[in-house]
């Protein structure tokens, strides 16, 4: 099922959490939805999920509109909140009974559902286990596995590795992953690996707005309106090469990233490329070029210059 939405709007007050987000989500694509602390990445979940109601704007889940058809697209949607709120109390698989009566599972289907749920999520040495016995990462899969029982074909992950040890971290998001081939999947994080280890397609919200949506590759060359080139020269004055590199027309600036082996950091005017006007000067001055290798800028960079505003 694919998701669409249309303008969303949340206001507290004269504040607004989520401020005219628009944004489609594909079938079977999981979708990294990154941005600050307070950006609007929860409380946009929420709407989808219909846990609270837009000021304004529209969700469409598979063709209908969520608010007039609620009760019916609920039942196609796995949420994990952040905070994974769990009876901890509760054995394993009695709440995972409880949670899948609640999504009115037929009784006779409730017992292989649950077998399957816990197999799936990894959960079959710890499911005689009552819930607060678990470590942090065998909770969030429990976490995943009430989300996933009634088998939707939407999942809502709202900072499903927060808190998780490395290993576990690396756990869940081969789960996710996998999840995400029969799944649609909106994952909200604000870390960065975590969106290009898991997600085809990122989506950067700041102040409840979006600023970006794309592939990681697409984000960076957008980003990216001029060429940044990593070169090294073997021998020759370092001084002089700094300063011929400086003096071509499509050179906007230079920098030593490493003088003692002759290495610059050469950043182009905006629409231009210095590869071939760098290689002319070392064939004219007699300079062995070793290196010209472009610089990717990293997923970090552009998410800063996009949320620093």
């Amino acid at each position: 099922m694919n998701i669409k939405v249309n303008n969303l709007t949340k206001k507290y007050g004269t504040q607004a959490a989520v401020d005219g987000v628009s944004f489609d989500v594909n079938t079977g694509e999981i979708v990294g939805f990154l941005g600050p602390n307070g950006a609007g990445k929860t409380t946009t979940m929420k709407i989808i999920t219909n846990f609270i109601a837009p000021t304004g704007g529209e969700v469409f889940i598979g063709g209908m509109a969520l608010n007039e058809n609620a009760e019916e697209l609920k039942k196609h949607i796995g949420y994990l909140p952040e905070n994974n709120p769990l009876y901890e109390d509760a054995p394993i698989i009695d709440y995972l009974k409880f949670v899948a009566e609640l999504q009115n599972i037929p009784a006779k289907q409730i017992p292989d559902r649950i077998k399957e749920i816990i197999r799936k999520v990894g959960l079959n040495d710890e499911k005689h286990k009552k819930i607060g016995e678990l470590s942090k990462g065998y909770k969030q899969r429990v976490g995943l596995a009430q989300a996933l029982i009634h088998d939707p074909e939407i999942l809502i992950l709202d900072e499903p590795t927060s808190g998780l040890d490395p290993n576990q971290i690396v756990e869940i998001r081969k789960l996710i992953r996998e999840l995400g081939k029969e799944k649609t999947v909106i994952l909200s994080t604000h870390i960065l690996p975590e969106v290009e280890a898991i997600a085809d397609r990122i989506l950067i919200i700041n102040k409840g707005k979006i600023v970006a949506n794309g592939t990681a590759d697409t984000l960076r060359n957008q980003a990216e309106n001029s060429e940044t080139l990593m070169v090294a020269i073997e021998e020759g004055n370092p001084n002089d090469i700094y300063s011929g590199i400086q003096n071509l027309p499509t050179v906007a600036m230079v920098d030593f990233a490493n003088r003692q082996n002759n290495r610059f950091q050469v950043k182009s005017y905006p629409q231009s490329s210095s590869k071939r006007e760098i290689f002319k000067l070392c064939v004219e001055k007699g300079w062995f070029l070793t290196e010209m290798t472009p610089v990717e800028r990293k997923l970090e960079d552009i998410f800063r210059q996009l949320t620093l505003n």
